[in-house]
């Protein structure tokens, strides 16, 4: 297929990556699998897995991968690139829109509502994804575990997947899980793909390190910038190889240094953030620039705030997505060679059991900040409570997310609906001095 038909169809996909990376995944194998018969379901399928292994958004590096198995490495920086470019610059232009109208009430009142719809839309992702670990060996007790180790002893993130990623690697080698990928030819012939040396991947860990690094090099205090953008730049250049399973996955850790050790937002602006990306093309992970946004605003130093911000903005674009590429030209070859392995689908299951505990963290956080107007912290030696104050319940937000709830649930409105009717009731709300 020619090169100018891939990038319009990229492109195409980029404008129509609402909902999240399951709807992102949808449009993609409906346009490249189904409509456009590229790419075989069984080679889909197998890209799919291994990008759901790795840290980052798995929708952005599926279409990166695909892109590669198309046109090789100009396939895949073209498509990757289109995937985020309109998301990216809408959530720029929306987080800037965000810090000017703070102080505005109805805009206040909007986002109240918007809160009490992400709660819900979270809390269905969990149902959604918990599904996954009925009837596997193994799956829901992995879940069960991550949930613990995060929400009541605060096990750093990357040894939560690192552990899920083990206890699935052994269940598989007890036989316990079968291979879902198979050989199947492709509707039309692809590019060879390149032999995995060890000079080809020094040279591209080379250059993509290079790449990676270039913000910490340009941005220095020592040439005049404030410390937030190394900050930024450094926080987030952790988050890009620890973010398995998505946004949401993440969000939690996210939030707890963005607000807790950095100060860069509170947790209600977070959760505003989250908001945004929803409904926003592109991949949720782009929350992160929300954030980065927000801290380089409220951290400027002697710098123009708008300034700060937008540099802090593609900063931790930068820093989340080029490794994104890294992964997938560093590890294609070779999982191309692994198709069928029982082995990585079992650390697959397992990484994917463990998100769902993960998002039960999330989403628990995000229901005591929604609800509650204050939060407590506990500790007992290692074990940590977080604990509301009862007489700080918000009776609206609780009313507006359990509206949210059905609306998804049960009538069926989608998100995108959900958003909108939240945020006008949230106004409503306002008028009558029920938010906040």
């Amino acid at each position: 297929m020619p090169f100018r038909a891939a990038l319009a169809v990229w492109l195409r996909v980029a404008c129509l990556s609402f909902g999240g990376p399951a709807g992102q995944i949808a449009v993609m194998h409906r346009i490249v699998v189904e409509e456009k018969r590229w790419i075989s379901e069984a080679r889909f399928l197998h890209a799919l897995q291994f990008c759901t292994l790795l840290p980052g958004p798995e929708a952005q590096q599926l279409a990166t991968y695909l892109g590669w198995l198309l046109h090789g490495a100009r396939g895949g920086l073209c498509a990757g690139v289109l995937f985020v470019l309109p998301g990216a610059l809408a959530m720029l232009v929306l987080s800037a829109l965000y810090v000017a109208s703070e102080r505005i009430a109805w805009i206040d009142a909007l986002f109240f509502g918007v809160q009490a719809a992400v709660l819900a839309i979270v809390f269905e992702a969990l149902l959604r994804l918990g599904k996954r670990t009925r009837g596997r060996a193994g799956r829901g007790t992995i879940a069960a575990a991550a949930f613990a180790a995060l929400f009541f002893f605060g096990v750093p993130f990357p040894l939560v997947i690192a552990g899920a990623a083990l206890a699935g690697w052994a269940i598989a080698r007890r036989g316990n899980l079968a291979s879902t990928t198979t050989a199947e030819p492709d509707p039309v012939p692809l590019r060879a793909t390149p032999s995995p040396t060890l000079r080809r991947a020094l040279a591209l860990l080379g250059g993509f390190g290079a790449l990676w690094a270039l913000p910490f090099a340009l941005l220095h205090p020592r040439l005049g910038f404030p410390p937030v953008l190394l900050d930024v730049a450094s926080f987030f250049s952790q988050c890009a190889v620890v973010t398995f399973g998505g946004a949401y996955a993440v969000l939690a850790y996210v939030a707890d240094e963005a607000v807790r050790s950095y100060a860069w937002l509170e947790p209600q602006q977070m959760i505003d953030g989250l908001g945004l990306a929803e409904t926003t093309p592109g991949p949720l992970i782009l929350v992160l620039q929300f954030v980065a946004f927000l801290g380089g605003w409220n951290h400027a130093g002697a710098l123009s705030p708008p300034l700060v911000a937008t540099i802090a903005s593609l900063v931790a674009l930068w820093v989340t997505f080029v490794p994104c590429f890294l992964w997938i030209f560093l590890g294609a070859p070779y999982v191309e060679r692994l198709r069928g392995s029982r082995s990585l689908d079992g650390m697959l299951g397992g990484i994917s059991a463990a998100v769902v505990g993960v998002i039960a963290n999330l989403s628990l956080w995000f229901a005591l900040h929604v609800l509650f107007g204050s939060v407590d912290e506990h500790h007992a030696g290692p074990l940590r409570l977080l604990l509301p104050r009862l007489e700080t319940l918000n009776v609206a937000a609780l009313l507006l997310s359990s509206l949210a709830f059905l609306a998804l649930l049960r009538w069926k409105l989608g998100m995108a609906k959900t958003l909108l009717l939240c945020a006008a009731l949230g106004l409503g709300a306002s008028e009558l001095g029920f938010a906040r």
